[in-house]
């Protein structure tokens, strides 16, 4: 007999680990599984020099956040660690991110806490706590399949799924983790932290990135990247200069304001070149994407990656967090693997993650993804091509609407 966590044994018999930053999610995660009668253990990470940012709204595992975390666990009267993990959270997280834009990039530094430290680091620490699964407050779900083996689940409450942060959450991740509120809506957790007598029910949501206790990213790239902010041109795309600017890291591709140029028509950010800190602007049409080369490619679909898209895999893709998935075509190509938009993307910017969906919308399964290294505008795919692979026309039916 398998309990609410899918887990051998009874709720009392069985350790849970979770990750408690202080919010209404998670807090709402640990009352939920302490009132069912699990053995409940909160842990907090403290990430960063919180000084500055504990009196920001909006600032995550912030000093506040510690605290309120801390009287949650209290409350719920079950034990609360805070472990310091500044250094590898300085490594993998803000240096990487700095880095990224440094390169011309525009990176989503929660994926890569969620993959290092949240699934890395805390889940190893889990484990050792005797933990026999590691539950947060993301919403998005997962469903065990007839294997035994778990799929990642998009979230009931389309407004809050968070599935584009966790692509690149592994197999083994994935079957040690469960995320209680995936089957909720935002108000209804809410209503759960008044119902447990919770004080952070009404406490404002965190912001994506954390750490910038200023709301300005550039004070911290400009301190660990200086390059990214050394001026250079702004060009058009033959090459004609159009102007100057302080820093490729104050751009991102799709941009249209704070160009400081002026023009008849709109212009937008095209590409960034960090080697000749060049920006590259142009009208909207050159942004429409067709073909994304991947990087750090994760698969949590069935089966095999490369046995799956042997011929052209057919799936829906999501380019940056606030778009909706849209249909496309994966493969393999020399050595690394290429996504070929059906309908095109605009404003596809190297650094944010292309995340794989089996459709469209929905309760959808999220089979993966992979981090944009480049992006052309032009499809390889011929429209000979392209009518093999879209079977049923389930790719055009989705791009039709």
């Amino acid at each position: 007999m398998l309990n609410s966590l899918d887990l051998e044994g009874r709720p009392q018999d069985t350790r849970v680990v979770v990750a408690m930053s202080g919010g209404v999610d998670s807090s709402v995660t640990a009352a939920l599984l302490k009132s069912e009668g699990y053995d409940v253990v909160g842990i907090t990470l403290q990430l960063y020099d919180h000084g500055a940012a504990t009196h920001r709204k909006g600032a995550c595992c912030a000093g506040q956040d510690i605290h309120d975390a801390r009287n949650v666990a209290a409350r719920l009267g079950i034990p609360h660690y805070v472990l310091d993990y500044e250094d590898r959270f300085r490594e993998q997280v803000i240096d990487n991110f700095a880095a990224s834009y440094a390169s011309g990039e525009t990176p989503v530094p929660c994926i890569e806490c969620n993959r290092a430290i949240k699934f890395g680091d805390l889940l190893t620490t889990a484990r050792e706590l005797g933990a026999s699964v590691l539950a947060t407050g993301h919403y998005v779900a997962s469903r065990r399949l007839a294997d035994g083996s778990r799929a990642l689940i998009c979230a009931a409450d389309a407004d809050r799924d968070q599935s584009y942060f966790l692509f690149a959450t592994t197999q083994e991740q994935l079957d040690y983790l469960r995320f209680p509120l995936g089957d909720m809506t935002k108000p209804e957790v809410r209503e759960l932290a008044r119902r447990f007598g919770l004080e952070v029910a009404d406490k404002h949501d965190s912001q994506d990135i954390c750490f910038v206790p200023t709301g300005r990213y550039t004070d911290i790239i400009g301190r660990l990247r200086p390059n990214a902010m050394e001026p250079g041109e702004i060009v058009d795309l033959e090459g004609r200069v159009l102007g100057t600017h302080l820093g490729i890291a104050n751009f991102t591709v799709g941009q249209r304001k704070g160009l400081g140029i002026a023009k008849g028509a709109p212009l937008y950010v095209v590409r960034l070149d960090a080697q000749t800190r060049r920006v590259v602007v142009g009208p909207r049409e050159a942004l429409r994407t067709h073909r994304i080369v991947l990087r750090e490619v994760n698969w949590i679909g069935d089966g095999a990656l490369d046995a799956a898209v042997r011929d052209g895999l057919e799936l829906f893709v999501r380019v940056r967090s606030t778009r909706p998935p849209q249909p496309a075509w994966l493969r393999g190509a020399d050595g690394h693997y290429e996504v070929e938009l059906v309908a095109g993307e605009e404003g596809v910017s190297p650094g944010q993650a292309c995340v794989f969906y089996d459709a469209p919308s929905g309760r959808a399964r999220v089979l993966g993804g992979g981090f944009i290294q480049s992006a052309d505008a032009k499809s390889k795919v011929s429209s000979q091509a392209a009518g093999r692979h879209t079977g049923p026309q389930r790719l055009a039916e989705a791009v039709r609407g």
